[in-house]
């Protein structure tokens, strides 16, 4: 698979971005758009995952920044799931488990093959700060290993004027559940 942009994508994209950023500021207070292009030209390989994330309909924004690693945080904020990203399990083993009416697929194959992570729940409540996202869908979140262990898998969604978070059978797929990415550049 082609994992590159060519120069005119690239240039789309960051077009795109960078309005998205400016129209967005209640996302990433204190980032300047400047300093996330920079950290792109540096890491051209990262365009070609958020090229990604936003033709399966993510929206992908910055939403903050790492300290430690000097990293920006781009997440899916669309304002429901992503629309191309519905209808999935949780992961491979899930996936395999079902006998019958499987999914087209899982949902932490598919963040892999497009170079992202699923959103874990402290990323999720921190993006229904600046939203509400989700109200009429939901998101797979990363799931801790002991949930995952016992069969189950996590996922978010805002309902009633608030964020919950749920818990369902990893082989478990509907067509208002997708999952929300996270990439780190």
């Amino acid at each position: 698979m082609k994992r590159k942009l060519s120069s005119n994508e690239s240039s789309l994209l960051l077009e795109k971005l960078a309005v998205r950023f400016s129209k967005n500021m209640h996302r990433h207070r204190g980032i300047v758009w400047d300093k996330v292009a920079e950290r792109l030209a540096a890491n051209p390989e990262k365009l070609w995952s958020l090229h990604q994330m936003e033709v399966t309909g993510g929206e992908p924004d910055v939403t903050g920044y790492d300290k430690k690693t000097g990293e920006y945080l781009f997440t899916d904020c669309s304002v429901e799931t992503p629309k191309d990203r519905r209808s999935l399990c949780y992961d491979g083993d899930a996936l395999e488990s079902r006998k019958t009416h499987k999914p087209a697929g899982s949902a932490i194959q598919m963040a892999k093959e497009m170079g992202i992570e699923l959103m874990t729940e402290d990323e999720y409540m921190k993006l229904q700060e600046s939203g509400p996202y989700d109200t009429k869908t939901s998101s797979w979140l990363k799931t801790p290993s002991a949930v995952r262990d016992l069969g189950g898998a996590i996922f978010g969604d805002h309902r009633f004027g608030r964020v919950f978070i749920y818990h369902n059978g990893a082989e478990s797929y509907y067509g208002a559940r997708g999952f929300r990415g996270v990439l780190r550049v």
